[in-house]
Parts: structure tokens; C-alpha cells; sequence
């Protein structure tokens, strides 16, 4: 019986589609689901361009009903993966998924981490305070953003003439090339 995953994603979703290819063909997990807040984010073509099913929510639904809570049971999800999604995620979901929720942080935690710390304004930040590296960090979820356990993290180098784009371009290649990997090993450990 294969692992069923939900991506829950607000945006383009270039690390969704990664991750969807990574395990297009897997022997034992698979991407089911596709969540977004956001109804015009480019992940939900994305998904149905693999032809994965997807659901758009608003924040009632996601913090009030129970509505997206039925919708992973209904689908059999069995893990979660934040993919650049930008809600705090709810106690009960932390609960009915003890380590089955992974989020990927574009900066080496516990700097540049928090509510308002997502994006090119963590890149703006690591080149204001004129850091030699950054990186990504991949973490269970808790109740809080940016503060759960760290499964992995991978660094990059930065040159003093770096920008905020420089810097995104050289996490983008290590959250390619690194979240599929970490997320399977974290599923099938």
C-alpha cells in the first residue's frame, strides 16, 4: 500500500512540482492531493498538469471547520508537505499528524525564521546583516512557524556582491535538489 502526500502550497510551486516528479513513479509514496489558500497560485495548474487532484480553501475553512481535516481522510493522506505555504498550521493538524507534517525554510534556522520570514524578505535580510552563507532547513511542523525539530539543513556560500535574487537562485537549487530526498527518507524512516 503506497504513502499517500498532501502538498499544501500558496504560490508558483516550483518546489511542488519537484517534488511531484521526484515521486511520479515511486513504489511506495505518492502525491494525492494538492491544498492551496490561494485561488489563483499557479501550483493548481501544476497539479493538473500531473493530474493530481487539488481543493482551494479560505481561512475558515482551514482554522474554523473541519473541512480540509475531512478532505485528507476522505483521500487517505497518510503524510503532509509544506511547499511555500504561508499559514501557521492549526494544533489539531500538529496532533493528528505527529511527525507527518515537513516544511521547508529558505534560511538556516533558527536565523531568519518567524511569522512576516518567507521568500525574498528572508533573502533581503540575510544580505542586509551581510552573511557569508545561508541555506535551507527542512523541519518537522509544530504549532509554531520555523520552531520544529530540524531534520536537515544544507548551506551556500555568498559573495559580498550577491543580491536578495542571487540568493534565492542558490536556495532554489538546494531546495531542489535536496527536499524530495529528505522528504522521502522522513517518510520511510
Amino acid at each position: 500500500m503506497k504513502i499517500k502526500v498532501a502538498i499544501f502550497a500558496s504560490g508558483n510551486g516550483t518546489n511542488a512540482e519537484e517534488i511531484i516528479k521526484y515521486f511520479q513513479n515511486h513504489e511506495s509514496i505518492k502525491i494525492s492531493l494538492i491544498l492551496s489558500n490561494n485561488p489563483n497560485a499557479f501550483v493548481l495548474q501544476r497539479a493538473e498538469n500531473h493530474r493530481i487532484p487539488h481543493f482551494i480553501f479560505n481561512r475558515n475553512m482551514f482554522y474554523k471547520e473541519r473541512l480540509i481535516d475531512e478532505i485528507l481522510s476522505l483521500n487517505g493522506i497518510n503524510f503532509i508537505v509544506l511547499a511555500g505555504f504561508m499559514w501557521l498550521i492549526p494544533e489539531r493538524f500538529v496532533k493528528n499528524y505527529p511527525n507527518k507534517i515537513v516544511n521547508i525554510h529558505p534560511a538556516l534556522l533558527p536565523k531568519y525564521g518567524g511569522k512576516g520570514m518567507y521568500g525574498s524578505y528572508v533573502h533581503e535580510a540575510v544580505i542586509k546583516n551581510k552573511e557569508k552563507e545561508s541555506g535551507i532547513t527542512i523541519h518537522w511542523v509544530n504549532e509554531k512557524y520555523d520552531e520544529g525539530n530540524i531534520i536537515f539543513q544544507a548551506k551556500c556560500k555568498l559573495n559580498p556582491s550577491d543580491t536578495a535574487d542571487d540568493v534565492a537562485k542558490k536556495v532554489h537549487r538546494l531546495e531542489y535538489e535536496h527536499y524530495p530526498k529528505v522528504i522521502e527518507k522522513a517518510i520511510l524512516q
